[in-house]
């Protein structure tokens, strides 16, 4: 009996077999699953320019069942994606004009390729519009890509089509989140630290000086948990940060209210939203607004809503935290893209909304949805989603089915 199996243009299976009361390798396991803009490949499909945009869920062309994390950013158009697989290699795609995907050239590619670094130790990932950052499983933090403003570093502002490590070294990076022209980064001590072009305050540094090297923010402290990055074009951007105290702090630019306190007034130091409390528990940045989940579950937005993109059942631009239009305490994952948001309901249902026009939704309408909706390919089996410029990224689970 053959081991394959049948799917359509979409990639939703068909039919399976079976092979000694077992379900074939290529079915069980964490699939990777692509929708949206491909002008530049981004989609990882083999296919590139208009035409290749999907409007519904597709894998990507490396296809396998053995992905752990992925992140898609770039600005609106174009952009790399990065992706990690479990046995810790690193693959990129999509727009490569700076160096952004790490294989020594500028070549773009339209189908996964391991980074000029290779290797099996890495561990978590980034992407900005047009650079990408990741940690090692030992702790030290690379970067590659467009070098201007700072981005990177590496205290310069050179490209680099390979990956380096900061300017500040070290092999105690936690986390690190891109932004258009900024980066943001955690370390083990809880320190936070920032880098890159500072023209909105969005390295909360009390200035608007450009850091070609990691410096920590304003306020200081060991106490950060989580951090996000999001920017409008390749100008101005926003940073939102999480304390292990479960605070909620938000700084940079903020003409649609991204920061949430009830203005529209930049800050260049971290200030806490105007919904305040300490029962915050994730965070994301998109272009211009913000996606937040508490800890009892519920899910909260903020910022620009031109396209629905805080899911409200209108596109009414907020300044402090509002729900949701679906409501619930059942959310579990989210991610912002360019002008779109989604999440993972704790019952494995993705949930899009925002602009559509490109069909980065995934509900194959190419239209805004102001409210959240299900994907095309449905199912109860999402693990992990990353919005990014036009186009959407999710990971699906195994079946974990035991015919033994």
């Amino acid at each position: 009996m053959p081991n394959q199996f049948l799917s359509d243009e979409f990639g939703d299976i068909e039919d399976y077999f079976v092979t000694d009361y077992r379900l074939i390798d290529n079915f069980v396991g964490d699939t990777l699953w692509v929708w949206g803009f491909n002008i530049d490949g981004q989609l990882g499909n083999n296919q590139s320019g208009t035409p290749a945009t999907r409007g519904a869920p597709v894998t990507t062309f490396a296809g396998g069942t053995n992905w752990k994390s992925v992140s898609t950013g770039g600005r609106q158009g174009g952009g790399p994606t990065a992706a990690i697989k479990t046995d810790g290699s690193l693959w990129t795609w999509g727009r490569n004009n700076n160096g952004q995907l790490g294989t020594n050239n500028t070549t773009a590619r339209s189908t996964p390729v391991t980074t000029f670094a290779g290797g099996n130790d890495w561990k978590q990932i980034s992407c900005g519009y047009e650079h990408v950052s990741a940690i090692k499983t030992d702790g030290t933090l690379w970067i590659w890509g467009n070098g201007g403003q700072g981005r990177l570093g590496t205290n310069d502002t050179t490209n680099r089509a390979t990956p380096v490590t900061t300017f500040a070294g070290g092999n105690n990076w936690k986390s690190v989140a891109c932004g258009p022209n900024h980066s943001a980064a955690i370390k083990t001590d809880g320190s936070l630290w920032t880098w890159g072009w500072n023209n909105s305050g969005q390295l909360g540094t009390n200035d608007g000086t450009q850091r070609n090297t990691p410096v920590t923010t304003f306020a200081g402290g060991n106490n950060w948990k989580s951090v996000a990055s999001g920017g409008y074009g390749n100008q101005f951007a926003h940073t939102v940060a999480l304390k292990t105290d479960g605070s909620l702090w938000t700084w940079g630019f903020n003409s649609q209210g991204q920061l949430g306190v009830n203005d529209t007034n930049n800050r260049t130091t971290p200030v806490t939203t105007f919904a305040g409390g300490n029962n915050w528990k994730s965070v994301d940045c998109g272009d211009r607004h913000v996606v937040a989940l508490k800890t009892d579950g519920s899910l909260w937005t903020w910022g620009r809503n031109n396209s629905g993109q805080l899911g409200t059942n209108n596109t009414t631009a907020r300044s402090t935290p509002v729900t949701t239009f679906a409501g619930g305490t059942n959310w579990k994952q989210i991610s912002c893209g360019a002008n779109i948001a989604a999440a993972i309901k704790t019952d494995g249902t993705l949930w899009t909304w925002g602009e559509g026009f490109h069909g980065q939704v995934g509900n194959n309408a190419f239209a805004d949805k102001s409210t959240p909706v299900t994907t095309f390919a449905g199912g109860n089996n999402w693990k992990l989603v990353s919005g990014g410029g036009f186009q959407t990224m999710a990971i699906k689970s195994g079946l974990n089915v035991d015919l033994s």
